[in-house]
């Protein structure tokens, strides 16, 4: 059975006169529209509010207010005395990203002329917006050569003082925080003084591979170097004294061959220094003289690292080729560190995975540096983050107290190197970083970005 459902025609004219009501309606609401949006010079503008009321560069920022106009090339947005990339205007809104370094946070609308360049009229906020600066990445001082040919190192102000090549470890002078050292491979050794903004050599005739630099406990605080040749028969340690300007130097009476680590406990004052061939970590008593093996690495044939965290509780003992990190426990009772155990990494396991303790994958782990978190020591417990150079990866990573791994400047996932500055992880480009310091006076972080010859910056924009 069909359904059959019976149409009553319209007549012609009814259907003409309903299409005509139609048009005319839809031809006068776009035209109040248009008229809206179409900037009168006869009128002011106006800035209401705005969304959000804070935020960093990049972020985005919906401007409210009336006469605008609906051309964005006419439109100049100013947030912080910073020019505003205006996205879109629609309405009574304006669609603006954040720009750089706009602390000021005042906000300013002006439509201009037709050529873009006259003020027609201008409106302002009065609330201000709040400027959250992010952590950056900058130049500290060197030269980037395009073409390694160009290469030239010399002393001098940071403008002018060339690049620096094979930079292997950084350690500040514990008198003088403005004073930063730097070991290289076979390069010279440098001083960078970030007061007077300058650049020297810090000379040790006669010593090739420095592989680091650090101080001795006593009140003098003389300067130590490490050598690492590769000599049965000859010593690696040599300690250039203070009140020489650390210009004359003694031999440590001590063989060592491989030496690629070494620090000092920050409490009881021995040295502890590690052996590239035999695997091992040695235990130096400067005052005696004597001697001993403190634990085996788990490895032979490995460059090892070693930094002892601040309280001297227990060491990060680095293997670098085997990409992972240990924990040696200290014996305040035999004053000596224990065998240490695996916390981030997984050993001869490359890659690049943040997570927790060996679930983590490193790619060539170097120098690393403990920095307090404020956030840490209102929980209680250990207030030290651990940063370090993930060499291959091309990045700086951090472990926490709990062992978890991430990563805090550049790209990381997928081995990206490169040369170029801006936000940590979306522009910042590194290429083999290998040393890193953290000066407490100025709260940044230095990277020796060792491939790329310079050293980087991290800070908060602005300092």
């Amino acid at each position: 059975m069909k359904n059959k459902i019976k149409i009553r025609p319209w007549p012609i004219q009814g259907i003409l006169v309903a299409l005509i009501t139609i048009f005319f309606v839809q031809c006068k609401e776009k035209s109040t529209d248009e008229l809206a949006s179409v900037f009168d010079p006869s009128k002011p503008v106006s800035v209401t509010d705005f969304l959000p009321k804070e935020g960093g560069a990049g972020s985005n920022l919906v401007v409210y207010g009336d006469n605008f106009g609906n051309d964005i090339s006419r439109i100049k947005v100013i947030i912080g005395g910073k020019i505003t990339k205006v996205i879109s205007v629609k309405g009574n809104a304006l669609y603006c990203i954040v720009p750089a370094q706009a602390y000021d946070g005042d906000i300013k609308v002006s439509v201009l002329d037709e050529a873009g360049e006259d003020e027609l009229a201008f409106g302002e906020a009065v609330e201000m917006f709040t400027y959250e600066r992010k952590w950056i990445v900058t130049d500290l001082v060197g030269t980037y050569y395009e073409v390694g040919s160009m290469f030239e190192e010399k002393e001098g102000p940071f403008g002018d003082c060339g690049a620096f090549k094979e930079i292997n470890w950084f350690t500040f002078d514990p008198k003088n925080p403005n004073r930063m050292y730097f070991a290289a491979e076979n390069s010279a050794a440098r001083i960078v003084d970030l007061e007077q903004r300058y650049v020297s050599y810090f000379r040790t005739p006669g010593l090739g591979r420095k592989s680091v630099i650090l101080w001795k406990p006593d009140g003098d605080q003389d300067l130590i170097t490490a050598e690492n040749h590769a000599s049965d028969t000859r010593n690696a340690f040599h300690i250039y004294s203070r009140s020489s300007n650390f210009q004359s130097s003694q031999v440590i009476n001590r063989v060592a061959r491989g030496v690629n680590g070494a620090a000092i406990h920050p409490v009881n004052g021995e040295m502890y220094y590690t052996l590239f061939r035999a695997g091992e970590i040695r235990r130096h008593d400067l005052t005696t003289g004597t001697d001993e093996l403190a634990f085996a690495n788990p490895f032979s044939a490995v460059a090892i690292y070693i930094v002892i965290h601040p309280s001297g509780d227990y060491a990060y003992i680095t293997n670098s080729e085997r990409h992972y990190i240990l924990r040696s426990d200290y014996d305040y009772g035999r004053k000596t560190f224990k065998a240490p155990y695996p916390v981030a990494g997984t050993a001869s396991t490359s890659g690049w995975v943040d997570g927790v303790g060996t679930n983590a994958r490193l790619n060539r782990p170097m120098q690393g540096v403990f920095v307090k978190n404020p956030v840490y020591e209102e929980q209680g417990g250990d207030p030290y983050d651990y940063y370090f150079c993930d060499r291959d990866n091309h990045c700086v990573r951090t472990v926490t107290p709990q062992g978890r791994v991430s990563t805090f400047a550049g790209r990381g996932n997928n081995g990206t190197s490169g040369y170029s500055n801006g936000d940590l992880r979306l522009e910042a480009r590194f290429k083999g970083p290998r040393a890193i310091a953290y000066d407490e006076t100025r709260d940044c972080f230095y990277i020796g970005d060792t491939d790329n010859w310079i050293i980087r910056k991290i800070a908060l924009e602005g300092e």
